[in-house]
């Protein structure tokens, strides 16, 4: 199984999961959206599987600065559009599993996921 970490490097959350994984001897590759971006095509299938409400980090400074027009009007193409220009406006961290991702780091959900 290839498990991906999603994510930016300096985000406190990302280091605990990343901390978690190392913990748990989980072999993973590590994916800073920020210094690389990400394809629509992986923000789109994300929101498929969790609604583009929860994919959409709408608590993050990145987010507060956007023009009133921008936070306007939202949908899941805006959305996209929006995370695709300012990956740091995606929830942190995405880990693929391959069969399925997860949202956010909850210690009880990623040892559920690899019980």
């Amino acid at each position: 199984m290839s498990i991906t970490l999603y994510g930016i490097k300096a985000c406190d959350t990302m280091k605990k999961a990343r901390t978690w994984l190392e913990e748990h001897k989980v072999d993973y590759a590590f994916h800073d959206y920020k210094a690389v971006g990400i394809d629509r095509e992986h923000l789109q299938q994300w929101c498929s599987e969790h609604g583009w409400e929860s994919v959409l980090n709408r608590a993050g400074t990145t987010f507060r600065k956007l023009s009133d027009a921008d936070k306007s009007d939202l949908d899941q193409a805006k959305a996209v559009e929006l995370m695709a220009a300012q990956p740091s406006m995606i929830k942190r961290p995405v880990l693929d599993l391959g069969s399925k991702t997860l949202l956010g780091f909850k210690p009880e959900k990623y040892a559920a996921a690899f019980e």
